[in-house]
Parts: structure tokens; C-alpha cells; sequence
């Protein structure tokens, strides 16, 4: 029997939740079971009230505020635990169109891909301000680059992820987890593709776009750590080979007069900012070898995490006959 839960993280989402849970399915062709999923993060409002009142089968509570990518995980664990053969991942402010959700989990029942995630129609979008369209184009085009993945629209959050690639998915930034994953399945070899999606009209601000400069803080944030993370040898060798070569024109500037025109008075900072570039860029490099093992150690303690949760599923699943 194949099973697939929809799963919404929400935040203080009762105004919008139940509009968003009255458009998904019950049933999808391909698959034999369909359960919803509400993450609450944290709520102070009637979020859960809401949730359980149209008949969401399963609520996990959040303490407290954790961030949408530890709500995002949290669903995902739950799915495994459960023995979802697929998980889709959707919007509490019913941005979406649920009605693509077959077309969402068509390449994974098909066999084509481990990870789909919903292409927006971004330049259509007329709530989307011209700022957030060109961050949305910056950032996909900066995760094309670190993935290696073809996804026009990584900051969409409509995704279906299949078990296998749920349990490979791991997500160190609280703020977001839709870049932080594709560039994941990339560097693990994931079969990822997308497909062309709806969206309906806005019910409510975006969240993560608060404001337009906070936006693009936090987006460069994310950006910058994502190459430090999943590209750390190019993060730190290319500015520490830049600044290496850059140095050696000062000092050999200096060599020249001393050397060649025997002239070393006045010119002995030429000798000092080479040899600080250089130095610099040394340092630079040594750190980009180091961080290129910590990211080989990284990339086996996921492995092993994946295998683990594959025991943890194979026993629940062997304990209570799924």
C-alpha cells in the first residue's frame, strides 16, 4: 500500500489554515492512502483548534518558535516514522494550488525522481514586488551554481520528497529549508526535476519577506553560508589564490628596487603589504583544505544518519506490521 502525507508548517496561521485544508485531496490517483500533516511551531493562536477541526489526522505541537526548517524536519521525521512511501510539503497560507499535487508527485510514482519541487510562475505573480522577483531569480541561479541541479524556482516550498530522500535530507538553517535542500540532493546524487505549477491570490504577507532589505540580509546570509558549507574549497581557496598572486606584486616590486636599482629606502611597505597578502592568502588556502575535510567528515555523518534512520524504519515498520 502507498502512502503519502501532506504536510503544512504553520506559525499563527489561523486565519488561513482552514482555506488551505479545505483544497487538499483525499484521494490521488497512484496512491492508496492520503494523510494530512499540521506541524504547529509554536503557536499563540487557534492554529491547532483549526487544524483539528478539519480533520487534519495528525498534529505535532512545537513547544516554541523554532523556525520554518525545524517545522519542515520535524514533518519530514514524522512521515518516516509513519511510513510514508512520499511526503508534499505545502504552504499554510494556501499560496499553492493543491489541485497540482498530482502532477507534484507524478515524476516520483513514475520513478523519475526522488525530489520535485513546484515551478512558479514567478514574473506572473502580481503581488510579488520587483524585488522579490529579481531575489527569487538571484537566488535559484546561486543554487543552480553550488547544486548542479537544473530547478528554476528553488525558494518554493511546494515539494513532494520521497522516503528514501527524506531520509537523506538534513537542514542546519532555522530560517529556510527550500535552498539548503536542493543543494543537498545535488552534492548526494538525488534525482531532483520540477514541474510547473499554480499559485493562488494572496491571503496574507509573506512571512519571510517581512521587508525587502531584511529579505536580502538574510538571504545573502544564507547564500554566503550555504557556498561556506557545500563548496568550502572554492569558498576559501579561490579569495586566498587571488590575494596570494596579488601579494607577490608589492613584494616583487620591492625585490626589483632592492636588488635591481638598489633602492630600498621608502619602499619597505611595499614589502610589508606583499608579504601580508600573502600571508593572508596562506592562511586562506589552508583553511580551504581544512574545510574541504570537515565537509568529507560532514557528508559521512550523514550517510550514517541515513543508514540509522533506515534501521529506525525497517524496525517500526516490522513492530507494528506496516
Amino acid at each position: 500500500m502507498r502512502k503519502l502525507i501532506i504536510q503544512i508548517p504553520c506559525y499563527n496561521e489561523e486565519a488561513t489554515l482552514g482555506q488551505a485544508l479545505d483544497a487538499l485531496p483525499r484521494q490521488l490517483p497512484g496512491v492508496d492512502k492520503v494523510e494530512w500533516l499540521v506541524i504547529d511551531d509554536g503557536s499563540t493562536d487557534r492554529t491547532v483548534e483549526v487544524a483539528r477541526a478539519h480533520g487534519v489526522d495528525h498534529v505535532i505541537e512545537l513547544r516554541r518558535n523554532g523556525g520554518l526548517a525545524r517545522a519542515f524536519m520535524a514533518g519530514l521525521d514524522f512521515g518516516i516514522r509513519t511510513g510514508a512511501d512520499i511526503i508534499v510539503n505545502t504552504d499554510a497560507d494556501n499560496q499553492y494550488d493543491a489541485k497540482d499535487i498530482p502532477l507534484l508527485i507524478g515524476p516520483i510514482l513514475r520513478g523519475e525522481a526522488e525530489i520535485v519541487v513546484g515551478e512558479r510562475p514567478i514574473t506572473d505573480i502580481d503581488h510579488f514586488s520587483w524585488g522579490k522577483k529579481l531575489l527569487q531569480r538571484m537566488g535559484s541561479g546561486v543554487v543552480r551554481m553550488a547544486s548542479g541541479t537544473r530547478i528554476p524556482d528553488a525558494p518554493s516550498g511546494f515539494r513532494a520528497i520521497s522516503r528514501d530522500a527524506a531520509m537523506r535530507t538534513n537542514v542546519f538553517d532555522n530560517y529556510t529549508y527550500t535552498l539548503e535542500t536542493i543543494i543537498q540532493a545535488g552534492r548526494k546524487g538525488m534525482a531532483i526535476t520540477s514541474v510547473p505549477i499554480h499559485t493562488n491570490p494572496d491571503l496574507r504577507p509573506s512571512r519571510l519577506v517581512s521587508s525587502i532589505p531584511r529579505y536580502v540580509q538574510r538571504s545573502c546570509f544564507t547564500i554566503v553560508r550555504i557556498f561556506m558549507t557545500y563548496r568550502p574549497f572554492r569558498f576559501f581557496a579561490l579569495p586566498g589564490i587571488l590575494l596570494s598572486l596579488a601579494g607577490l606584486g608589492p613584494m616583487a616590486y620591492f625585490l626589483y628596487l632592492y636588488f635591481v636599482l638598489h633602492e630600498s629606502e621608502g619602499h619597505i611597505q611595499s614589502l610589508v603589504i606583499g608579504a601580508s597578502m600573502l600571508s593572508v592568502g596562506f592562511m586562506l588556502i589552508i583553511t580551504a583544505f581544512l574545510a574541504e575535510l570537515i565537509g568529507i567528515n560532514r557528508m559521512l555523518l550523514e550517510d550514517l544518519r541515513w543508514r540509522q534512520r533506515q534501521m529506525e524504519y525497517r524496525e517500526h515498520a516490522r513492530r507494528f506490521g506496516q
